[in-house]
């Protein structure tokens, strides 16, 4: 990485039907609804797995339970 990890979340409105998000490190960006949910959730999805792999535990592959290590 080129950076340290940013800790400030991101910020999304919805103007006319498009989904903008504003961040840290000058992300700014406009989605449609469609990509805005995909990415939503497959950032839902990395969040937890990163979290599970701090927390010691293990991916059971995409079930989206996690076994304990």
């Amino acid at each position: 990485m080129s950076h340290p990890p940013y800790d400030t979340p991101i910020g999304a409105t919805a103007e006319q039907g498009l989904v903008l998000l504003d961040g840290p490190g000058g992300l700014a960006l406009s989605m449609t609804p469609a990509a805005a949910d995909a990415s939503a959730k497959a950032l839902a999805r990395a969040a937890e797995e990163a979290e599970a792999q701090t927390s010691g535990e293990v991916s059971d592959g995409g079930s989206g339970r996690s076994v304990g290590a």
